[in-house]
């Protein structure tokens, strides 16, 4: 099953309140574009490492402490096409492999 962009954008979304325990903040609220440290969700260094954590065990993905993955942590459409590319990259390994 393939998840669309928008799709992904939801988990994401979803993902963020639950793992990072953002009672007060409705998911739909959170936009595609805006940062999510600093300016927009006020994330800090904790909240990164959980987020990192929790994006890990749920897309299956390897988060490592590169300037790719910061990058990636910069917005939430950043991080979709983040976990795009590192599935895809693990799909196309496994295709070789087997």
């Amino acid at each position: 099953m393939t998840t669309t962009t928008s799709d992904l954008h939801h988990e994401l979304k979803l993902l963020i309140v639950e793992a990072l325990q953002l009672e007060d903040v409705d998911p739909a609220s959170i936009s595609d574009t805006a940062p999510l440290f600093g300016a927009g969700l006020e994330l800090d260094s904790i909240d990164a490492l959980e987020l990192a954590t929790a994006i890990a065990r749920k897309y299956d993905v390897e988060v490592n402490q590169d300037q790719e993955t910061r990058n990636a942590f910069r917005s939430v459409s950043h991080l979709a096409e983040f976990i795009t590319l590192k599935r895809t990259a693990a799909g196309a390994r496994a295709s070789r492999a087997g």
